[in-house]
């Protein structure tokens, strides 16, 4: 039997809600109080809306209410943090199938962070720590992994083109045949133990050169370029 959590964003928000309701609306008769509208909930937002059958009943203060009502429920729901708590320790924010193009978490320490199926599009990670941090199935096109520790970080069916890898350790990490480095710099990488497959190791190995600054791995040698 599924249960609902007990001081869950949605019951809180109810919670505000009715509270507001008692204490704010004069006595009045049936017809003129409002009613409310709560359609189901998508992308961890939920939307209110407010029909007054006779507004002409409903006084200034009560109308005051109403917007203080309004104003303490979108606090809740429209934070989406507060409807879903990303996985890792970055904080509560989400960064699970999420749109974060651009954003930057440059020198941050991401160990095992979940940012599946997001879109991370020219996202700066510099010199990010993304040990064991999961990309699958996410858009890092054009991102900045250079200098980022990507130790056993999965990348399966990532779209990584054309993102700047240079000095990256990816010492571990997971790919699958899918996962398309096309257009990226690689300077620097380490790949030591990738299991990439033929064709992706052909190609990184027409790209490679350069020597990791942290392991000492030659780029190419880490890659078993011929």
């Amino acid at each position: 039997m599924f249960r609902y959590p007990l001081f869950s964003p949605t019951n809180i928000t109810m919670a505000v809600l009715n509270f507001t309701l008692c204490c704010c609306l004069p006595p009045s008769k049936p017809s003129s109080l409002p009613f409310l509208q709560i359609p189901n909930s998508s992308h961890g937002r939920t939307q209110f809306k407010f029909t007054f059958t006779d507004d002409s009943s409903i006084n200034l203060a009560s109308k005051a209410c109403i917007t203080a009502l309004i104003s303490a429920s979108l606090f809740f729901a429209a934070d989406p943090a507060l409807a879903f708590k990303g996985g890792g320790p970055y904080g509560s924010e989400v960064t699970r199938g999420q749109d974060l193009t651009g954003k930057d978490f440059s020198g941050k320490t991401l160990i095992k962070q979940d940012f599946k199926t997001s879109i991370l599009r020219q996202a700066n990670f510099k010199a990010a720590k993304l040990v064991g941090a999961s990309f699958f199935d996410a858009d890092l096109t054009g991102a900045d992994l250079s200098d980022a520790d990507l130790r056993g970080a999965d990348f399966s069916l990532a779209n990584v083109t054309k993102a700047n890898l240079t000095n990256a350790n990816l010492e571990g990490a997971l790919v699958t045949g899918n996962t398309s480095f096309k257009g990226s710099i690689i300077t620097g990488a380490d790949f030591t133990d990738v299991p990439l497959r033929e064709d992706q190791k052909e190609y990184l190995c027409k790209i490679a050169g350069g020597v990791n600054p942290t392991t000492g791995n030659d780029t190419r040698e880490t890659l078993f370029c011929k």
